[in-house]
């Protein structure tokens, strides 16, 4: 396995190696990612800009640190840079421009992913995940919101990003916050115990079950993010098949979901 680089901002201005745009290429809880080009190759990468605190650091870190993983967006470039009189880690990742994963449910939402088509996406996350879990990183926020084309046609690349919730873990380090999604969170995140990185393989599970039919195996009943009957359903694990299309691949699905 190669061992990543370690984390070393460039403290020149971004603008010496890279043309900035105001082209918005997503929108995520830390602002926008916009579109930049590399000089020097005219290469077209996304650019993140976070506030520089430790935990902007460590998200960072981890991120880059996962690079060597084909299936994981890879990242270019990483300056230290002053911004409206703010330090700042300005981070630049290759373009995803196929979009999220999230889109693609959406658009299928009326013919669900066939389970050739589901396997083949279960099978890149699984090994970005992996990767990440042989290296002790844990995810934390695997969601389809998270997972991004290299390109709209059918031979895009399908990778992860966003480490904000990821977290190094290991002999003597165990998770106990509750850092999640509604809709993908594993029960035991959910608890006042201590968890650890096997909580991404049940967000992988519920991934599954969304794209071979659409929807989430766990939802609120009143509209909200998450609700106690929610929580509960999850903590128990009760979820359901409620309608025939499920009538061939819901065995080898429970099998799956089980396992988690």
């Amino acid at each position: 396995m190669a061992v990543a680089r370690p984390l070393l901002p460039k403290k020149t201005s971004i603008s010496e190696d890279y043309n900035l745009t105001n082209h918005v290429l997503g929108l995520g809880i830390n602002g926008k990612v916009v579109e930049c080009v590399n000089k020097k190759t005219n290469e077209k990468c996304a650019l993140k800009v976070l506030q520089d605190t430790p935990k902007a650091r460590r998200e960072v870190d981890l991120h880059y640190r996962s690079c060597a993983c084909p299936q994981i967006v890879q990242i270019r470039d990483v300056f230290e840079n002053m911004l409206s009189g703010k330090r700042c880690l300005l981070v630049v990742m290759e373009c995803m421009s196929g979009g999220e994963l999230f889109n693609r449910i959406q658009e299928r939402a009326d013919s669900a992913f066939n389970e050739r088509e589901a396997a083949q996406i279960v099978r890149s996350i699984a090994t970005a995940i992996s990767y990440l879990h042989n290296i002790n990183i844990a995810h934390r926020d695997l969601k389809p919101e998270n997972l991004l084309y290299t390109s709209s046609g059918p031979d895009g690349a399908l990778k992860l990003t966003d480490f904000g919730f990821a977290k190094e873990v290991g002999v003597n380090k165990s998770l106990q916050t509750p850092c999640y999604t509604p809709y993908y969170v594993a029960p035991e995140v959910l608890g006042q115990e201590k968890y650890d990185k096997s909580c991404d393989l049940w967000s992988l599970g519920v991934i599954t079950y969304i794209l071979l039919c659409g929807y989430p195996p766990f939802y609120s009943n009143h509209g909200a993010p998450i609700s106690p009957g929610m929580k509960q359903r999850i903590r128990d694990g009760q979820y359901d098949f409620p309608t025939a299309e499920w009538a061939t691949s819901r065995r080898t699905l429970k099998i799956l979901l089980d396992d988690c």
